[in-house]
């Protein structure tokens, strides 16, 4: 079998018989290898798994001399010559100890109240225990059905539940996180329509505005802000003819509740495509924005079933009309039968992947968050829709009680009227940067500031299932302290 699997080398040379003392003495005319050192502690490192008999063993087979040979086809002008100047090789034991130094360094007891795109909700503890199972706990690409029934079904699953979440008829297998989901749309937007200007609503989250602009810049697009009105909802832009993609968040980067119908009906005056990105924890209140006029809804699924993770990772799902399907980025799982008849799982669709010549190709994304993906299945699966109806009623009701009564402290209000969900923009006494580190300094975690627009320098405070009484009257009682030493 290894030499099946080495069977493209040329010139093909025959087992390596050769006595591993003959080995020892070829593996030492290796030295230049940057693993040398490494090898020599192989007894106590775990993460440099070949030996300098393995290497010469390689070489042997390969009917190679030594290892400059084999990386003789990258150019002399971008490989380096230096010695690479490493600390030296840690045991398990030590590597784990210097990592939880690090950590010690994090605040991690603060109770977080923070918000910006990144929630604390609850990780049931059903997720890990069944994403830890070998058939699914795997970095397999599922190229090859007959090995991949298992987390391509999984796949199909996750795909057909985010269409019922987002109110679209299909999706793909997920994308990195929300915001690099939200640039493949306005992708598929510009192929859709032939037009290159996209218009981004005023309450698009910075971060996934950033990304879209990142990703237009080579292509030469054009992405335009419109503004938000003086309540926090996003002004109905007055769109170009030449629109491809109008960008609307849902709830946007405040909070703030917005009227997806009146967009859509903006972008649906000048034949663009209409982009909603949507906080999919709300889905239990909320009507989907598929059914109010969105052609591509796109999210991040770090909130649905993954935890916080320091901000990743992630995966961020995109789902569309199928009169788009062939414009769909990243992987798309099929169901089919075989001649027999039995129903099987496929890869489909993989012409707009890296098998199409990349002049046509819509996207050079070709791979998905398979596993965040399947714990963001798990997460909806174990809610259902009654589930997510009450995470979605019980963020919304404990954010507005804490809302009011933290606009019931003195110099402390709301910075915009509009209806929120579960995160809110406030206006405290002082500076808000101070104000947010002397939170922190009483135990709670609270912001980011708001950059711009109607809200600029207010709060932004978030709250989920998981903030309980007791924790809303320690937040209330640490930001009238603050604020009162701030008066």
């Amino acid at each position: 079998m290894r030499h099946a699997r080495l069977g493209c080398c040329r010139p093909r040379r025959p087992p390596c018989t050769a006595p591993v003392s003959s080995l020892r003495r070829r593996a030492s005319a290796v030295g230049g290898c940057p693993l040398g050192a490494a090898r020599t502690r192989r007894s106590r490192v775990q993460f440099a798994p070949h030996t300098a008999e393995d290497v010469a063993r390689m070489l042997e087979v390969l009917g190679l001399e030594s290892l400059d040979d084999l990386f003789a086809h990258i150019p002399d002008s971008v490989r380096a010559r230096r010695a690479i100047h490493l600390p030296d090789a840690l045991s398990e034991d030590e590597v784990v100890r210097r990592m939880q130094g690090y950590a010690r360094r994090n605040d991690a007891d603060l109770v977080c109240f923070a918000g910006g795109g990144a929630y604390d909700h609850y990780v049931p503890a059903v997720i890990p225990a069944i994403l830890s199972r070998g058939e699914l706990y795997t970095s397999y690409t599922p190229y090859q059905p007959e090995v991949s029934q298992g987390v391509l079904q999984a796949l199909f699953e996750y795909q057909t539940v985010i269409c019922q979440v987002t109110g679209l008829e299909v999706s793909n297998a997920s994308l990195y996180d929300g915001a690099s989901a939200a640039a493949e749309a306005v992708n598929m937007a510009i192929g859709a329509t032939g037009h290159s200007r996209a218009v981004l609503a005023g309450g698009v989250p910075p971060a996934t505005a950033e990304v879209i602009r990142t990703f237009a810049h080579p292509r030469g697009l054009d992405v335009t802000d419109a503004p938000l009105a003086g309540d926090g909802r996003s002004d109905v832009a007055d769109l170009p003819q030449t629109t491809a993609a109008y960008v609307l968040a849902q709830p946007n980067h405040l909070g703030v509740i917005e009227d997806v119908r009146a967009h859509a009906a903006a972008a649906q005056a000048v034949g663009a495509r209409f982009v909603v990105a949507y906080d999919a924890t709300a889905a239990g209140l909320l009507p989907r924005p598929g059914e109010q006029g969105a052609d591509l809804v796109v999210g991040d699924g770090l909130q649905l079933g993954n935890g916080l993770n320091f901000g990743g990772p992630s995966f961020g799902f995109l789902a569309a009309r199928l009169t788009d399907v062939r414009r769909l980025p990243g992987r798309l799982v099929g169901e089919t039968v075989d001649m027999r008849g039995t129903r099987g799982y496929v890869l489909t669709l993989q012409a707009r992947e890296q098998h199409i010549r990349r002049e046509k190709a819509t996207s050079n994304i070709c791979t998905n968050q398979t596993l965040n993906a399947l714990a963001g299945l798990l997460y909806l699966v174990w809610l259902g829709p009654r589930g997510l109806a009450e995470l979605a009623t019980s963020c919304l009701q404990r954010a507005h009680h804490l809302a009011r009564r933290l606009t019931a402290v003195q110099r402390v209000r709301l910075a915009v009227s509009a209806p929120f969900f579960k995160e809110f923009a406030l206006r405290v006494p002082g500076d808000p940067a101070t104000f947010v580190e002397r939170i922190a300094d009483e135990g709670y975690l609270v912001g980011p500031v708001v950059e711009g627009g109607a809200a600029d320098g207010a709060v932004l405070v978030a709250v989920t299932e998981r903030r309980t009484a007791q924790e809303a009257d320690g937040l209330v009682q640490a930001v009238s302290r603050v604020a009162k030493e701030a008066a």
